[in-house]
């Protein structure tokens, strides 16, 4: 008997200044997987629409199918017979969570098929495994504000918030990608003690403003000496986004992720802030959009079919 249906997943984005590695946030913008079981040919099959329809595998190579079939494998079952067909809306390689929705999805797909379905605690840890850093795949399964951290034995902890419900994100999304290993090679192996100290004030300066509605604080808040100025000079023109985001009338600034998105906190004046921020790209010659949006407090969620 054939079943059908669909799993849709939020980007996120991740770090949100200073907070590498350990906060994630998810975002109103999504891709969705509709899953169509048997058919007698004996192979998956995988279509692509949208964002990455030219470059993605159709196999048993996708991301979204090694991360089921990698859930199988925990329970030492084989997948059954599986066609899929994936929208994206989430670009690749922007700093957006794609790859993390990929395996976000994969894996609750998977949740469906199963005869034993994993605790959430489990399939967080799986998602994890796969991703190899919690910040994305936390943010992308259980949605909202999600600050999280590893702790022995690969077990990860994690604590989940809303936001000020005033908040509103805008990304500038350029036509340039940047994969999460080419930035993660730039950065150093260590820091000196006054970058660390600087970065733990503002994470939690960070944290305890989205928590308390004390939104003025983001523009001190979000500044980071861990990653994004290692990270600058792979994006071209990322100071200049920054400050014509904020002149424009952001309340703060950072890198999405690894970038080279770049994303501003705002609570009013969203197009006039988008357009700085493609503006100052074009004034470095890269092509860029944005799209304005909202945190998501849905993470990912299992559908009767596609909408």
């Amino acid at each position: 008997m054939t079943k059908v249906f669909c799993v849709r997943i939020p980007a996120s984005t991740a770090n949100l200044g200073p907070g590498f590695d350990a906060l994630g946030l998810a975002l109103e913008l999504y891709n969705y997987i509709e899953v169509t079981v048997g058919g007698g040919t004996g192979r998956p099959s995988i279509a692509v629409q949208g964002e990455g329809a030219e470059e993605l595998p159709r196999g048993e190579d996708n991301l979204v199918y090694q991360a089921l079939a990698y859930a199988f494998r925990r329970r030492s079952l084989l997948p059954p017979e599986l066609h899929l067909r994936l929208v994206n809306n989430i670009p690749l390689a922007r700093g957006l969570g794609s790859s993390a929705a990929a395996i976000v999805g994969g894996l609750l797909a998977a949740q469906e098929l199963l005869p034993v379905p994993f605790s959430p605690e489990e399939l967080l840890d799986l998602a994890c495994e796969l991703e190899g850093h919690p910040d994305n795949v936390s943010a992308a399964l259980l949605g909202g504000l999600v600050i999280s951290c590893a702790g022995p034995e690969g077990k990860n902890h994690y604590l989940k918030t809303r936001l000020p419900e005033s908040l509103r994100l805008v990304v500038a999304i350029p036509e340039l990608k940047l994969s999460t290993q080419e930035a993660r090679r730039v950065l150093p192996d260590l820091l000196p003690r006054r970058d660390a100290v600087f970065n733990l004030g503002r994470t939690a300066l960070l944290t305890a403003s989205l928590l308390t509605n004390n939104l003025s604080a983001l523009a001190f808040a979000l500044e980071d000496r861990l990653h994004q100025p290692y990270r600058s000079p792979l994006i071209p023109g990322m100071e200049e986004v920054f400050a014509g985001a904020r002149e424009a009338g952001a309340l703060g600034v950072a890198l999405s992720g690894s970038g080279p998105s770049i994303i501003a906190f705002a609570q009013d004046h969203l197009p006039e802030i988008g357009a700085a921020m493609v503006n100052a790209f074009a004034r470095h010659g890269i092509r860029a959009r944005f799209v304005s949006t909202k945190p998501a407090w849905q993470g990912a969620e299992t559908l009767p079919q596609l909408r």
